[in-house]
């Protein structure tokens, strides 16, 4: 008897979610896009057959032209390289060249479509963004969207999201995908915006959910607009969640559910904790629904679905053990049956010949009731070698007391709570502290 073996399932496109549930709506300033307009028509400046097959630069310069062109493109490009908006021309350029990249989609206006569009083949398109460092040569890693959207439950029922984030990065791309997935409303942020006009476009849209970096937060926190609009849901992540940062959204937003959010680039979305607590349970490290947990020589690896496939032109870096684990590059402590996020491997600074990492003293720091955020960083001393200095952001209350009361306080709490070496040798006080365009706060080794 003869027989026909079926033919593959076709890959899917981030369109077919959409078909699905076409009430997707993105909201910029003075500007939306509508789910069933990007079915109905393209706004591609060539026709899809230019793009098909080919690794493709997604250059449009606006959020609304970028998450048009990614829906249009997934599964006719077999290559999307997505690059932050502040980008240097020197990282585009290695960019270009490391992912071979033929053909730029830019915001140029619509040509006509073409016939032979009808015909272009169905691909499993690579998604490849860079890492979150800001010089050098990038890295670029690829996704594939099975594994970006691998966290994002299709049955959720549509919500009105917020982010903070550009949707050009990972953390933003994610808040993204959920929304294309579940039909939901997503009301971006515009770099040119203020708070004060982003928070009342959240009011006006009636936001119920919305993500940012715990620095992020901070800046909301600090401004007059943090009770313009009240989510029922609010997601940190790209950051440490220190105790201080929960406990103030916790009380400025005591009916909201409060997550904190691990995920990076390189390995994907890894999980979520939910208990108002810094940290995560050691359980986790006995393993997650589709996540696989380790600490190895004190970093924090992953193992799933939606780690990303491999680096970009860089045949010299490996992203996956022989495992198949991810080094995350992110140091954690486990202390009884909690473990602690102590900062980046790469950050570690060298004071008196002992390792330390900022986040741990910068935790102790914002404890202090009328500091809202600090940066611990080492300063040269041509006697002593390194030495730690804090700058301190303060609350509304804190700038009404005297600096020296705020500063003798602080030094005072981190000499009772930290060991010698790690307590700052002074503070200084600040009227505002340097935030990446990522939304992170800026550091050297960044």
């Amino acid at each position: 008897m003869n027989s026909t073996s079926a033919s593959p399932p076709e890959p899917p496109r981030l369109r077919d979610f959409l078909a699905r549930r076409p009430t997707l709506r993105l909201d910029a300033p003075g500007a939306s896009l509508l789910g069933a307009e990007i079915l109905a028509s393209s706004a591609l400046p060539r026709a899809l057959a230019d793009f098909a097959g080919k690794s493709v630069l997604v250059g449009a310069q606006g959020q609304l032209a970028t998450a048009r062109a990614l829906i249009e493109l997934d599964g006719v490009a077999a290559r999307l390289v997505i690059c932050p908006p502040d980008f240097s021309d020197d990282r585009r350029t290695s960019a270009l060249t490391q992912a071979k990249v033929e053909i730029v989609a830019t915001d140029a206006p619509l040509a006509a479509p073409r016939a032979e569009d009808a015909a272009i083949p169905r691909v499993a398109s690579e998604w490849v963004l860079p890492t979150s460092g800001t010089t050098g040569a990038p890295k670029l890693v690829a996704h594939d969207l099975s594994g970006l959207v691998g966290a994002i439950d299709p049955s959720a029922e549509p919500r009105v999201w917020a982010t903070f984030y550009d949707i050009r990065r990972y953390g933003g791309l994610q808040i993204f995908l959920r929304a294309c997935v579940s039909g939901a409303r997503l009301v971006l942020c515009d770099p040119q915006e203020s708070l004060g006009d982003f928070a009342a476009r959240c009011k006006a849209a009636g936001v119920t959910h919305v993500s940012g970096t715990p620095s992020h937060w901070r800046r909301l926190l600090m401004s007059p607009h943090v009770r313009d609009f009240a989510p029922q849901y609010v997601r940190l992540s790209g950051e440490i969640a220190d105790r201080a940062i929960l406990d103030a959204l916790r009380a400025a937003y005591p009916e909201a559910r409060i997550v904190h959010a691990y995920a990076s680039t390189e390995a994907g979305v890894g999980f979520e904790v939910a208990d108002g607590r810094e940290g995560f349970p050691a359980s986790f490290l006995d393993g997650l629904e589709g996540v696989d947990m380790r600490l190895a020589d004190g970093a924090l690896r992953l193992r799933s679905k939606r780690t990303a496939r491999r680096y970009v032109g860089r045949d010299d870096l490996v992203l996956r053990d022989e495992d198949g684990f991810v080094d995350t590059g992110d140091m954690v402590e486990r202390v009884g049956e909690r473990c602690f996020f102590k900062g980046r491997r790469s950050g570690v600074v060298n004071v008196g010949g002992l390792k330390v990492h900022p986040e741990e003293v910068e935790r102790v720091v914002n404890r202090h009731g009328d500091v809202r955020m600090s940066r611990v960083f080492a300063r040269k001393n041509p006697i002593v070698g390194d030495l730690l200095v804090a700058e301190i952001v303060l609350t509304e209350t804190g700038a009404t007391r005297p600096q020296a009361a705020v500063r003798d306080e602080v030094l005072a709490a981190c000499r009772a709570e930290l060991p010698r070496h790690m307590a700052p040798a002074s503070v200084k006080i600040v009227p505002a502290l340097e935030v990446t365009a990522g939304g992170k706060l800026a550091r050297a080794h960044a």
